[in-house]
């Protein structure tokens, strides 16, 4: 983008956002645009053009407010959740893939303290090994759940994360990721990105896992201890997602996966 056009863009962020209210949340689209040029102004002195051009740039993700409101796997029995989401397929799979990335898993432990098993397991569970990470406009998406009344403080910062971002050059306008705002093969959120990537694409196996096994760590991750209900390192799994069947889900697969030759 030419910085005439970039210039040109901030200067309507500013002119829209004087018609317009204090950023307020909606439940529909009808107010995003409205909300949108009154967040642009409140933040265009945090970001550069680049990054409010890119916010401009968003629309209303009706896709992403429905996958919102449709989680309802999260609320099985193990049991019920495992067939569904596969665990077995993932398990063996991940079996496999521990001996064909030996040495990268055996540098990831060296460094974070985190084995094989419960980073395949995410992998897996999240991505199917990097098989669907997503179409959704990662913006798009961010800005529609900051605007969101659901849970707005919370994609407010994932919002302010992804401009950041942006800034950066690791984001552009037209990233793309899952419903949410998640991206990479293990589907971090960008504030994720800003404070756990490790270096590295986090579309390969290298930068995802490794950044993976830099998040466990950061919230908690302790050396050669278990990672099942009750054991120290199932209090890390649980901070990657807030579903108990999940967390259990990735313990069990885990467990199975590091359990095997």
């Amino acid at each position: 983008m030419k910085v005439s056009q970039l210039v040109i863009g901030l200067a309507a962020v500013l002119a829209l956002g004087q018609t317009a209210q204090a950023a307020q949340c909606g439940n529909s689209g009808g107010g995003f645009d409205a909300w949108k040029a009154s967040y642009a102004q409140e933040v265009s002195g945090k970001f550069t053009p680049r990054a409010i051009n890119a916010l401009m740039s968003t629309s209303y993700a009706q896709a992403t407010i429905n996958a919102d409101r449709g989680q309802h796997s999260f609320h099985l029995s193990l049991p019920a959740f495992c067939q569904k989401r596969g665990c077995a397929t993932i398990a063996a799979r991940g079996k496999k893939l521990k001996h064909q990335y030996a040495n990268l898993f055996a540098q990831i432990e060296s460094t974070y303290g985190v084995p094989a098993g419960p980073l395949l397991a995410i992998w897996g569970m999240e991505t199917g090994f990097g098989a669907v990470s997503g179409h959704q406009n990662v913006l798009s998406a961010v800005a529609t759940l900051a605007y969101d009344c659901r849970r707005t403080e919370y994609f407010t910062d994932q919002l302010n994360a992804a401009l950041t971002l942006v800034d950066r050059g690791v984001f552009a306008a037209g990233t793309t990721g899952s419903m949410h705002g998640e991206v990479g093969m293990t589907q971090f959120m960008p504030k994720t990105v800003l404070q756990y990537g490790a270096g590295g694409s986090l579309e390969t196996a290298a930068g995802a896992l490794s950044s993976t096994a830099n998040y466990l760590k950061g919230h908690g991750w302790t050396r050669g201890a278990g990672y099942g209900p009750g054991e120290p390192n199932f209090a890390a799994i649980a901070e990657w997602n807030a579903a108990s069947v999940y967390q259990e889900a990735i313990a069990k697969v885990g467990a199975e996966i590091d359990a095997a030759p």
